[in-house]
């Protein structure tokens, strides 16, 4: 649609000095725009304020003009248009506002400034401000990248289409327009962003450029407690995936390292976390940390944060308290179940619900059965926050390649495929994976939850076949291709039937016009968007009727339609935006009836995700020669044979290039391993084997292994790798030593704990000392099982000390002699090491850095230097001895 824009009462001249003086300054910086505007004897508008209405808080809207006059003289200055996106700026300051103009979507201000750069588009100035514009059909991909870097978009659509309001009595005014969605990064919910495509397109990588949301997009919200006569910090957090419905609670002590909030944070993974402006410090540090951890800019957290007096319990009670009270939906939350909740969780519920109000997503909030606790001590294997980073089980640290946990899941996809190519409903599907799940293990589990799976077929026989299919015969957002069989739609009927009979009426006319122009086979022609246009040459132009209507014409021919196809096509044009609105109404209709089931299809489908992951770990453990572990639950041991590491397993090829190694830890024998041997020579991956191997058998899984007898254990704690934590103020040192302390203050008998090169951070003697110290509290007083990496040797002396309890182990491996220089002279030279990462009994008397430093490519003269003092430092303290 086109805009036009009022004319003003001042003399050109002026008229174009002041829009020239005003614009150039608004962009520049708007702080100018209201003297320039009072100079050229114009009242500032609210115009004045758009450039700055992104920024929050302190953009406020210009008080009104005292006199009519100067008021209209502002305001002829600006377009309708203009004016239009002025009041909506004003009503939405935080969001950029993508604004529906025909054919394209116009970012105005501020926020195409900001939208040229982050989608790389051009930026220009019209009439009054910046702008820039992007394809309506491209509109998700672009609403996508906007969010993704952090931004809060609102969508303005035009609420009334072109042709029907052409036919009305308004047609000169402005079409108008309003706030259709909102999105941030964890509401990415509607078809704006997620389109409708056919399933053949998205097969044939047709619809490449829709992006797939990922698996978890959690919305957070944390509140704190502080209890200053216990002073105890109580945690409260509530997350909701917009996209599913699935809320998570849960309500924790922490200390003064958000240790178990850093945990939680991580198990959770939101892409969107919601704070009170009061937030600590401490915390505050902690989620950046978090939310910076990605060095891509589209891969971090969002933070938002929120007046803090919503964080407050009474405000919270009150909004939670009128939310629930008018709840009339079926299988709704009660608010006395609401109530129940502990203090911090409320004070997080009321914000999150305010917060999602203003997206229209706060429905997903209703559902009983959406709501869970996210973690209970007594029901499971505990995994710590360094657990899961340095186990890699969330997130690969490199970001090559997905974490290790999720490749049985993309490597094998058997029954995926099937389902793709083989069929077409949920029927065909339990066949086809029926017949499949005789031959893979889990096959007691998989009848289980295949039973689990029936309400699929009840869902469909409900809402009706049809109603299924349609939702795969839709190409991008055009609604009309959703109904192939418009038999239960009559109003669809009706309308579709009308558009064929002006279709008829306009056909049959082309009979009057070759009678008109003597050309029998003369046909309409479709040229620009522009249809059943009449094609005449230029040198036949005398042959058209002069009631005819040019519409277009080149150097050759002229187009044109008479005044029965002006009619007719004005006809047909309303009657197909008719024909979308109906069809809009009738998908809405076909959402809320199956909104209905919802509960019923989301608890089904969550069955088959369930079999899906155990048909995926299935087959991996069958390609891979895995073993099934042996459980015992009231034993406290650790016995695997030839025992494997998934991953490197995987990526040293089928050629078993990967060395085994057994492991042995019993409760009430010999329950620490101190690990010792060079550098490089698996030690690290060692210990990471032996605490997935828990993990998967732990969690139901085949492990790679030949042999595999575990007891139950409560937790995995682990403290591995040096690196600093900026956000939080800590040195390597002291982030070392903090992980440390958490592992000394949760780890029990039934824990396992595995430290890796504790003590490293400091001097050798300091460092010995904290190493000793923290390995002997484990064996004497903790009881763990204990993997212990180190490159000390005192603390090998713990052996003799504790010789029922402790063993001593090292990587083996080859030391071949160094060669003497050829000139005759004695120059010393690095030793030169080949590594066997075979598990071996006893402690090796050195760690050979210097091979490390060649296998670097160190310079040579440095290595010879450094084997030189090495020498002499090792010759000083055997003289000491």
């Amino acid at each position: 649609s086109t805009e036009t824009s009022t004319e003003s009462s001042m003399p050109k001249s002026l008229k174009k000095s002041c829009s020239a003086q005003t614009s150039i300054s608004r962009y520049f910086g708007g702080q100018h725009s209201s003297s320039s505007r009072t100079q050229c004897g114009i009242k500032p508008s609210p115009a004045d304020h758009l450039q700055r209405a992104g920024g929050g808080k302190d953009a406020e809207p210009s008080p009104p003009s005292e006199s009519s006059a100067a008021s209209r003289r502002s305001k002829s200055v600006y377009t309708p248009l203009e004016q239009q996106v002025v009041q909506l700026k004003q009503q939405h300051k935080d969001a950029l506002l993508a604004v529906e103009c025909g054919y394209k979507y116009r970012f105005f201000g501020e926020d195409a400034e900001t939208a040229a750069k982050e989608l790389n588009i051009v930026c220009h100035l019209d009439h009054n401000f910046m702008t820039c514009s992007i394809p309506t059909h491209r509109l998700f991909v672009h609403v996508r990248r906007l969010v993704s870097h952090g931004h809060k978009v609102g969508v303005v659509k035009q609420t009334e289409t072109s042709a029907i309001k052409a036919s009305g009595a308004n047609r000169n005014s402005l079409f108008t327009r309003q706030l259709s969605a909102l999105y941030t990064k964890s509401t990415l919910v509607g078809e704006d962003v997620n389109p409708v495509c056919r399933l053949g397109d998205v097969e044939e990588g047709a619809c490449g450029d829709v992006v797939l949301d990922p698996p978890d997009s959690f919305l957070l919200c944390i509140s704190e407690n502080w209890d200053k006569p216990r002073k105890q910090l109580t945690v409260g957090l509530v997350a909701v995936q917009p996209s599913t419905g699935d809320v998570l609670l849960d309500c924790f002590p922490d200390g003064s390292s958000r240790s178990e909030l850093e945990g939680r944070v991580l198990k959770i993974n939101p892409v969107e976390i919601l704070v009170p402006s009061d937030l600590s410090e401490q915390t505050l540090r902690l989620l950046h940390s978090i939310a910076n951890a990605s060095a891509q800019a589209d891969d971090r957290v969002r933070v938002e944060k929120r007046d803090g007096a919503q964080f407050e319990f009474a405000s919270a009670m009150n909004t939670v308290t009128e939310f629930y009270c008018h709840s009339q939906e079926k299988g709704s939350r009660s608010l006395s179940s609401v109530a129940s909740l502990e203090s911090p969780v409320i004070c997080c519920l009321g914000p999150l619900i305010r917060y999602l109000q203003e997206f229209n997503l706060e429905r997903v909030l209703r559902s009983e059965s959406s709501f869970r606790r996210l973690s209970c001590e007594s029901e499971g294997l505990i995994l710590s926050a360094a657990t899961l980073r340095n186990l890699e089980i969330l997130n690969n640290q490199v970001k090559t390649h997905p974490s290790w946990r999720f490749w049985p899941l993309i490597k094998h996809h058997v029954q995926y495929q099937q389902l793709k190519t083989e069929t077409s409903t949920p029927c065909n599907f339990l066949d086809t994976t029926s017949s499949t799940k005789q031959h893979l293990p889990f096959k007691p589990v998989l009848i289980v939850y295949f039973a689990k799976l029936k309400p699929l077929l009840v869902v469909r026989h409900v809402t009706g076949s049809r109603h299924v299919r349609i939702v795969f015969l839709c190409r991008l957002g055009n609604k009309t291709e959703l109904f192939s069989d418009l038999s239960g739609f009559p109003v669809l009927q009706e309308r579709t039937e009308q558009i064929q009979s002006v279709l008829g009426e306009i056909q049959d006319h082309r009979r009057e016009v070759r009678l008109t122009l003597k050309a029998p086979a003369l046909d309409y022609t479709a040229v620009s968007g522009q249809e059943f246009l009449i094609e005449v040459k230029n040198s036949l132009s005398s042959a058209v009727p002069r009631d005819w209507v040019k519409i277009s014409s080149t150097k050759a021919v002229s187009r044109y339609h008479s005044p029965f196809l002006v009619d007719r096509y004005k006809k047909l044009l309303q009657l197909r935006e008719q024909l979308l609105l109906d069809c809009q109404r009738e998908w809405t209709n076909f959402l809320d009836q199956f909104g209905e089931h919802y509960h019923t299809m989301k608890r089904a489908i969550s069955h088959l995700a369930t079999v899906d992951c155990l048909l995926s770990l299935a087959e991996v453990a069958k390609q891979g020669d895995y073993c099934r572990p042996e459980v015992c639950e009231n034993q406290h041991q650790i016995m695997i044979r030839d025992g494997r590491h998934p991953a490197i397993d995987l990526l040293m090829g089928e050629n078993n290039q990967y060395v085994p190694n057994h492991t042995e830890l019993q409760g009430d024998g010999r329950r620490t391993m101190i690990i010792t041997g060079p550098n490089m020579g698996g030690k690290s991956s060692y210990i990471r084997q032996v605490a997935i191997i828990c993990v998967m058998a732990q969690m139901g899984s085949y492990v790679p292994a030949s042999e595999a007898r575990l007891g139950v254990l409560d937790g995995i704690y682990t403290r591995m790798g040096a690196s600093d934590n900026i956000y939080k103020g800590r040195s390597t040192f002291m982030e070392e030593l903090t992980e440390a302390s958490e592992i000394i203050s949760r780890a029990t008998e039934r824990s396992l704990v595995i430290l890796d090169e504790l003590g490293r951070g400091t001097s050798t003697h300091d460092g010995i000392a904290i190493a000793y110290a923290t390995l002997e509290h484990f064996i004497r007083d903790v009881k763990a099982l204990t993997l212990f990496v180190t490159h000390y040797p005192p603390l090998c002396e713990l052996e003799r000390l504790y010789p029922e309890h402790v063993s001593n182990y090292h990587m083996a491996f080859l030391l071949n002699e160094p060669d003497i220089a050829a000139d005759g002279e004695c120059e010393i030279q690095p030793e030169f090491i080949t590594f066997l990462y075979q598990l071996t009994g006893g402690a090796a008397g050195r760690s050979y850095g210097l091979n490390v430093a060649r296998l670097a490519d160190i310079p040579d003269p440095i290595l010879h230097t450094a084997a030189r003092k090495a020498r002499e430092l090792e010759s000083m303290v055997n003289a000491r001895r």
